[in-house]
This record gives C-alpha cells, structure tokens and sequence, in this order.
C-alpha cells in the first residue's frame, strides 16, 4: 500500500508506558504515512504513571523506535513535552539527537495561517477549581478508562470494533463539557492576545476542529481514548483524522481485526 503523504503531522497524548496507550493502532498510522514535519505535542511519555508501576512492552519500544527512525529519515520531529512528560521540559530550546525539543511554537501551514502549538496544560488555572477539584478529575478519568477497557474487552469478544465508551461518556457529562469549554477559551484567548490564527493542543483528550470567535481551535485529541491525530495535507488544510475512520478509508483492517481478536491494543 503506498504510503499518504503530510506536510505536517501533530500527534499528542500518547502516554507511553500507560496500559491504555493504543501502541499498535499508532504504530500502523505511522508507518502508512510519511511527512515532513512531525509535531509530538506532549504527554508521549506518562512519566506520572511509570512512577507508579514501570510498564513497558515491545509496542511501546517499537513506537519510540518509529519515532526516532522517522527523525533520521528526512523527518523534522519536534517534541513539545506537557505535563505527563513536564521533566522534559527543561531541555527546550535544545535537542535531542534529532529531535527538536520546544515548549511552544509557531507554525505556519502552507496557506499562510499562523497557529500556536503547544500541549495545553499551560491553561489548567483557568479550567480547574483548586488541587481537590484536579484530583477528582483524575480519579474520575481512571475509573472512565477502567469502563473503557473492559467494555471493549466485551466488544471484542462480540467480534465488534474498538469504540471509546469513555468519550461518549465525557460527551454527556455537565462538568466535562464546562471544563473543556473553559480549556478551549483559555486557548483561543491566548492565541487572540498574539496575533495568531489559531491554536493547535492537546492534553484535555478531546479531538475537535471549529472556530471560536475568529479563531481556529484545534484539540488533536490522544491514543488513549480516540486514537486521533491532525494532519496538513500540501496546500495547507487541516484535518482531524481518527484511526478507525482511516482504517476504513485505507482498506487496511490487519491490526483492527487483531484488535478485535485480542481484546487489546498494546
């Protein structure tokens, strides 16, 4: 199958090392495609979780393997580290081997709109009510991926597809939607202040494209949940791109249907 062409790739929230990473969903997205610039735009690597239970299986390494080959193959990767990854953070401005690292940035697509890049955590002040209101979120994304995972686990014992039962859920919670509401002003505010066109982040888990007030928003959403990416296409369009929806489109259902088989994706 030939390989799809970007002039940019943003991937975030891939959580490396976490047992609800989709390593293997990722890992044949990235070698369908090739592009010119890769943008990891933070939480590749769930430090926080690791320090409570070091989980690393081979599709993890593969993935970083991809990665790093990517970037010694004509690739420009840059790696925007958020709050999962934040002992990364340090090290912007410098590099790693090939691998840019930069806490923000500005990119410029191939129609001329100017769009900041970062993970999003920045903007935590702004959605969250104090550290007790934080933790209940966290407690509460937990037990939403516990449903996720053994709902799915049923699903394929069906002999049906992955589907996030998590964000359905979030979808129809009050408090969520307020949160990401908050989150996606934040955003846009910051980049109205600069003169931008738009935002492009992650962290909140919530893929989705739409202007706010003048400005693009765009969340490329993560490969725990939605498995989800944004992607440039040479005259400059951004598009959301969701694995199943490629799968789809592509005619390449090998791993879905292992997927489907095992109960799991990494």
């Amino acid at each position: 199958m030939a390989k799809l062409h970007y002039k940019a790739v943003w991937l975030s929230d891939i959580h490396l090392g976490n047992k609800d990473c989709k390593a293997e969903f990722l890992l044949e997205f990235l070698h369908s495609i090739s592009v010119d610039t890769l943008y990891l735009v933070g939480d590749i690597v769930d430090m926080w979780q690791m320090e409570k239970q070091f989980r690393w299986p081979d599709t993890h390494n593969q993935v970083m393997h991809k990665l790093m080959q990517m970037s010694n193959s004509g690739t420009r990767v840059v790696y925007l580290p958020g709050n999962h990854d934040a002992p990364i953070q340090k090290y912007s401005g410098m590099a790693f081997g090939d691998i840019a690292i930069e806490r923000e940035l500005v990119h410029t697509t191939a129609n001329g709109k100017r769009y900041l890049v970062l993970h999003g955590d920045q903007f935590d002040a702004d959605v969250t009510l104090g550290k007790f209101h934080a933790w209940i979120g966290d407690k509460g994304y937990d037990l939403l991926l516990f449903l996720n995972r053994w709902y799915n686990r049923f699903r394929a014992w069906r002999n049906n597809h992955y589907w996030s039962l998590a964000g359905y859920i979030k979808k129809h919670i009050k408090g969520a939607n307020k949160a990401i509401e908050r989150y996606r002003a934040a955003g846009c505010r910051h980049a109205a202040e600069r003169g931008l066109d738009g935002i492009i982040c992650g962290h909140i888990h919530h893929p989705e494209s739409l202007m706010v007030n003048g400005i693009h928003y765009i969340n490329d959403g993560d490969w725990i949940e939605n498995c989800s990416a944004l992607v440039e296409d040479n005259s400059g369009e951004l598009s959301l791109i969701h694995f199943n929806e490629y799968l789809k489109h592509s005619g390449n259902v090998s791993v879905l249907a292992d997927f489907v088989k095992t109960g799991r994706a990494a």
